[in-house]
């Protein structure tokens, strides 16, 4: 088949670069010059374990195609994706601007018979419209239908979720474009989801409203845990065994962050507030989620004795997740922020998002690799939880250190091992 992706972030460019793999013709099309001749170069806007290879793969075997102009993708595509943001407004609803914007551009430039998929993240109702712009847009002859096919991937991990989902969801209200969308699929191993527009569009917001829910409640589980003399991460280790609870997503630490939770779980609440429903129990996980990461600056305050006035804080991990260079909404701006105000020094080091921490942290000072930061540190913070982290040298890393002040805001460490070292060490939950 023909398809193209409009928008060429994680979703957009994850997915067609996967498509164009499975032997497709994938167009990819953006609003910015630098970037599309950047990407036809090799050069990504972002950083996805695996992703470079394939995206100059297909480029070079003409298979994965770049360009500004609707004109040359569009009317040759079966199947057209739009993968543009859907950033929150100060209301928490989903701005969907850009979405509408797209559709009015693919409708101007159809030929044929096209299927317009909506991938970004949109509350339910919003096809609805698309439909109604592209309509009004199309030229006489054309014909469309619209469906939904919302994405679950994970940033550093989005190349095996798009080629091993666990569920393919595919929303329309038209038989013809569910069997195009499902033979287009027909490669990748996932279960087939097949329902209405308005259900598919629900079940990303549900799904990622449900996840961050089981982040918030570890935190506040390992918060009573820590109140209580409990060894939270025994307490959740145990539940996660639990077959009707799972494991996963059931980790307490500094607080989610990322594209997606944030600006979803803001979403559901404005969603469910537009019905009349007032969703307490989201608006709790972000106030849970709030207090998980502030409490990472107040454990560094009672450790440093109270004062953070001039003190030099280390900080290791950036990027709200490991294996991304994303730095939207990371729980390690709100904690270096909030440090600076009470006076810290701030050192950092990332593996990868230090470009992107730089445009976004100010008065920071960067380093190279995680001893020069431990260097005449106060306190080792560690915000994100890197493989590397894991096997430091702590002998020269407390060597380094002003003082052996170690604050594990991912518990990647043992507390009895640490404090049999000499550190000073206190995590999360523990």
């Amino acid at each position: 088949m023909t398809i193209t992706f409009i928008g060429h972030g994680y979703v957009g460019l994850v997915t067609a670069s996967v498509f164009a793999d499975l032997g497709n013709t994938v167009w990819v099309i953006g609003h910015t010059k630098e970037k599309i001749e950047n990407l036809k170069k090799g050069k990504l806007p972002i950083y996805e374990p695996g992703l470079e290879e394939i995206v100059k793969r297909n480029y070079a075997a003409k298979r994965l195609l770049f360009t500004l102009e609707y004109k040359e993708a569009i009317p040759a595509s079966d199947v057209v994706f739009i993968a543009v943001g859907t950033p929150p407004k100060t209301t928490g609803e989903a701005d969907l601007a850009a979405v509408f914007e797209v559709a009015r551009k693919i409708g101007e430039n159809m030929e044929g018979y096209t299927v317009v998929v909506t991938k970004s993240t949109v509350p339910a109702g919003t096809n609805k419209t698309t439909w109604e712009i592209i309509n009004k847009a199309k030229p006489i002859g054309a014909t469309f239908d619209v469906a939904s096919v919302p994405e679950f991937l994970r940033e550093g991990q989005a190349i095996s979720d798009t080629l091993r989902p666990d569920r393919i969801v595919i929303g329309t209200n038209s038989k013809d474009a569910e069997k195009l969308l499902v033979e287009l699929h027909k490669s990748i191993d996932g279960v087939f989801v097949l329902t209405n527009i308005e259900t598919a569009e629900m079940i990303k917001y549900a799904a990622n409203s449900f996840l961050a829910t089981k982040i918030s409640f570890a935190n506040a589980i390992a918060y009573l845990s820590e109140l209580t003399g409990a060894d939270g991460l025994r307490v959740l280790e145990a539940v996660g065994l639990d077959k009707r609870v799972g494991s996963q997503f059931l980790s307490a630490g500094a607080g989610y962050g990322g594209s997606c939770f944030p600006k979803d779980v803001k979403a559901m609440i404005a969603i469910a507030k537009k019905t009349g429903y007032d969703f307490l129990l989201l608006k709790n996980v972000e106030e849970i989620n709030r207090q998980a990461t502030e409490r990472i600056t107040q454990k560094a305050k009672k450790l440093l004795g109270g004062d953070m006035k001039g003190k030099s804080v280390g900080i290791l991990g950036l990027s709200f997740k490991p294996n991304t260079d994303d730095m939207r909404d990371a729980p390690s701006i709100v904690v270096i922020n909030r440090l600076q105000l009470q006076g810290a020094r701030i050192k950092a080091y990332d593996p990868i998002a230090m470009d992107n921490a730089k445009k976004i942290l100010k008065n920071v000072d960067f380093h190279l690799d995680s001893y020069s930061v431990a260097k005449g540190s106060d306190i080792l913070i560690i915000m994100t939880e890197w493989n590397e982290f894991r096997q430091l040298d702590l002998v020269k890393i407390k060597k380094q250190m002003k003082k052996p002040v170690l604050l594990d805001g991912r518990n990647i460490y043992d507390p009895r091992e640490l404090r049999e070292m000499g550190f000073i060490y206190t995590g999360v939950g523990r």
